[in-house]
């Protein structure tokens, strides 16, 4: 396993994340704990979460995943190794997180409420990542809208600095190491720096953000900065929510698949998606490399992401996701990614 810098932290993360957000629905407890032992094993000590977790949200399940892992280390015992990294939800209507029914908002009521929720559920005193999960300001989503912005009018947004500061009092009391953004936009992680600079608190170290073969949007104005500025990329969804792997093709549907069960895959729904993911199948079958080992692959590999968010709902997917850092993208296979890319360029934003 590689291990890189977490930003301008004291942090070494492994260049594999294990990611938990099937934890709590489409897998058990004890699943979850066989492939923290086994991550674990295989040299990860990195594991991202988020207070909403599992996916997709509900309050039935909410806090599960962070149960599952609070769960493993003290179980295991084993908290000095391993970094953990979770989330306090953005601006939303799930007004089940908060008390008296209220949404989400980043001011100090909210960020605190969640934070000590967090804590106890991890089993933790403290966080070495913590993450604003998405912006208290309105920004395209997941795939809604494109990367297209339109300019939404609020009565009142959560001003950066304030959301800064509320942070910083967390740092200042040891419950949080180090502080992340995820989600967020070159404005944003700009407005997050100079509110550090300008004294409202600490400066992030990283951004969790959406990377893969059909969705390389990262790259333009995103990569370039957080590179400069030394803020990590922590990138998610490696394989496109599975499709990458090539088993959503041609509309199959596999029992107990993620899309199967829950509906929120629309971005890959396109005929130009399936269009493009064929052909990295097809490049993969050339290599005859596994087309999930060359999308986790093709992502470690960017100079900008300091750690690859992988997830995986069998012990045989993780064994395979974990193997992919014995495949090296050499000059050739990037030439070829390239030259599928210059022909279907993020359609998958």
């Amino acid at each position: 396993m590689e291990y890189r810098k977490l930003g301008n932290s004291d942090l070494s993360v492994s260049a594999i994340c294990l990611g938990s957000m099937t934890w709590g629905q489409q897998n058990s407890e004890a699943e979850g704990h066989a492939q923290l032992d086994y991550a674990l094993d295989c040299g990860v000590n990195f594991v991202d979460t988020a207070e909403i977790y599992s996916i997709p949200p509900r309050q039935e399940t909410q806090g599960s995943t962070e149960r599952i892992i609070g769960s493993w280390l003290s179980a295991r015992k084993n908290r000095d190794k391993v970094i953990i990294a979770t989330k306090v939800a953005g601006r939303g209507d799930a007004n089940w997180l908060r008390p008296g029914r209220a949404g989400t908002v980043l001011d100090a009521k909210n960020i605190d409420y969640a934070i000590e929720g967090s804590l106890k559920r991890l089993q933790t005193d403290y966080i070495d990542l913590y993450q604003l999960h998405w912006p208290d300001r309105s920004v395209p989503l997941w795939g809604a809208g494109g990367t297209t912005y339109r300019r939404r009018t609020r009565r009142h947004e959560i001003p950066i600095e304030e959301t800064l500061e509320a942070l910083a009092r967390l740092v200042k009391d040891g419950k949080v190491r180090h502080i992340g953004l995820s989600n967020e936009t070159p404005w944003g992680v700009a407005r997050f720096l100079r509110a550090a600079e300008l004294g409202h608190g600490p400066r992030v170290v990283s951004i969790q953000n959406a990377y893969n073969l059909v969705n390389r949007t990262f790259e333009t104005g995103l990569a370039e900065f957080t590179e400069r500025e030394r803020v990590g990329l922590l990138a998610y969804s490696p394989l496109a929510q599975g499709y990458l792997t090539g088993k959503y093709q041609g509309g199959a549907r596999p029992p107990g698949a993620r899309t199967t069960l829950f509906e929120g895959a629309q971005r890959y729904e396109k005929p130009e998606v399936e269009q493009a993911i064929a052909a990295y199948l097809a490049l993969a079958q050339d290599l005859g490399v596994d087309p999930a080992q060359l999308a986790i692959a093709f992502v470690t590999s960017r100079p900008f992401v300091t750690s690859n968010i992988i997830g995986a709902t069998t012990m045989e997917q993780l064994k395979t996701d974990l193997a992919s850092m014995e495949l090296a993208i050499t000059p050739e296979i990037e030439r070829r990614v390239d030259a599928i890319h210059a022909l279907h360029s993020n359609p998958a934003p």
